[in-house]
């Protein structure tokens, strides 16, 4: 005999109540790079756009760096620890590969019981964990998601090594994601393009981060922009309409150039990389965060997020600023 299942009650949409953003103290500037690599600040400024960087110390993990920004995003959400149900954590830099690292940061939080995993997407991470988490909500299977992104990028860097040490950087991002009568997060636009995977990769536990950079640069200056044109499109959101424009954090150049591509014309768009380096799947949340923080940004505006890097994987929604 054949019996319905119950499907929980679903919402017509799911929206961010809140952002919430960590940092390291310390801060290498360029200057004292070039003490130890074979660069100076005009090199370093000029091909990545980066004046300096925040990196963790011995006694900041991953678990660390998620809990402070989770903290500060679940305070601005008016949530209390025991409306979280769900805890997604984007991450490419765990110190070790099992267990995941969201159960003891939603631990930290004084979240019971909550769903916990971590999502691997490297500098794609946090808008893939974002999509799910407005996925599970629309679908009932959680009401309240608190989604992090965090990285400890300087435990995989050769720092002789010019070509990462100059670029990759610690921090944390993280948002609070709960129902709404009206869409606050749009249709996802995600992919893959797996013939690339080995263009930044790190090999096994032995090994530092490594990247092919012109091939990246090519890929992501010519492939991303259609990618956040079609999020738009799916959002019902012109170009033009968008108040900010915030895409990984990976090198100036590659945000000016899918900026330009996308065309629009009055968003403000994120250059956190400056003063905060590549966070990998962090750097979204944590630039986004900084921007509203700043006022640049109004509230109940769009926002494009697009995220892209090793996988090479890539995402992309449009959303409204809490």
């Amino acid at each position: 005999m054949s019996v319905p299942l119950r499907i929980p009650e679903a919402v017509a949409g799911a929206r961010i109540l809140a952002f919430g953003d960590y940092q390291p103290a310390r801060i290498v500037t360029n200057d004292e790079l070039s003490e130890t690599v074979d660069t100076n600040d005009e090199w370093i400024r000029s091909r990545v756009g980066i004046a300096e960087r925040r990196i963790a110390g011995d006694d900041e993990g991953i678990v660390e760096l998620g809990v402070h920004a989770g903290g500060k995003a679940l305070a601005g959400s008016g949530l209390a620890p025991s409306d979280i149900d769900l805890v997604i954590l984007a991450t490419c830099s765990a110190e070790s590969p099992m267990p995941g690292h969201a159960p003891a940061i939603a631990h930290r939080l004084g979240i019971e019981a909550p769903g916990a995993f971590d999502i691997n997407a490297a500098c794609a991470g946090f808008c893939y964990a974002l999509a799910t988490a407005s996925a599970a909500v629309r679908a009932g299977s959680a009401r309240n998601v608190l989604v992090i992104g965090a990285e400890k990028m300087s435990q995989w860097i050769d720092w002789t090594d010019r070509s990462t040490c100059i670029i990759f950087a610690d921090g944390a991002g993280a948002a609070v994601v709960t129902g709404s009568d009206a869409p606050g997060i749009g249709p996802v636009v995600w992919g893959s393009a797996g013939d690339g995977f080995d263009k930044i990769i790190i090999d096994d536990r032995h090994s530092f981060i490594r990247q092919e950079g012109q091939a990246v640069f090519r890929w992501a200056t010519t492939a991303i922009a259609p990618i956040a044109r079609e999020a738009c499109e799916r959002a019902g959101i012109a170009p033009e309409d968008l108040a900010a424009i915030v895409p990984h954090q990976a090198n100036l150049r590659i945000i000016e150039a899918i900026a330009r591509r996308v065309k629009a014309t009055n968003a403000v768009v994120a250059d956190d990389i400056v003063h905060s380096g590549n966070t990998s799947g962090a750097s979204i949340p944590l630039a986004l965060s900084h921007m509203i923080e700043r006022g640049e940004v109004p509230s109940g505006a769009p926002a494009l997020l697009v995220g892209f890097g090793a996988g090479l994987s890539y995402a992309a929604q449009v959303i409204q600023i809490p």
